[in-house]
């Protein structure tokens, strides 16, 4: 991981190695990438914890993306590899949350995209919005040390 200053506190960092797949005609990662990259992110944060997909079914919860906020602000080319910086921003406990992403090329230390998700959780068997159970309310906490951030950011 290189040895810069992220976004906010205590991240977890979750590595990419763009391959030949990802790049468009233009030569450089499809945008579309970023998106995959960011939940590819999220299920391995989800899985840091130790959590599996499992728990979702025996929970009969999921998490939806409700809204998606993407800057764009580099390109990435075929053997980068990207740090993918992933923080629980905001949440109420009950039903919604949000998740910050930072993906930083570390070869030069070049934050290349940033986005914000607002997901929803809802049981998986009706499609419809439920509350929380309390592994979901555990992993969609957010950290002290990023709160603070948050603050004193405002």
């Amino acid at each position: 991981m290189s040895d810069f200053k992220w976004d906010l506190p205590a991240p977890y960092v979750h590595r990419i190695q763009v391959v030949a797949t990802d790049i468009d005609d233009f030569g450089h990662a499809n945008n579309a990438r970023y998106l995959e990259w960011a939940d590819a992110a999220a299920w391995t944060h989800w899985a840091s914890k130790g959590f599996s997909r499992e728990v979702c079914e025996r929970d009969d919860r999921g998490i939806a993306i409700i809204r998606t906020e993407a800057d764009y602000l580099g390109h990435v080319r075929e053997g980068d590899a990207l740090d993918c910086a992933v923080w629980i921003s905001k949440s109420d406990g009950r039903l919604r949350a949000e998740r910050r992403y930072q993906f930083v090329r570390p070869s030069d230390g070049v934050t290349v995209f940033r986005a914000l998700t607002k997901v929803v959780c809802f049981q998986l068997s009706t499609g419809k919005p439920a509350r929380m159970t309390e592994i979901f309310k555990s992993h969609y906490s957010v950290l002290p040390s990023v709160a603070a951030a948050l603050a004193a950011q405002d």
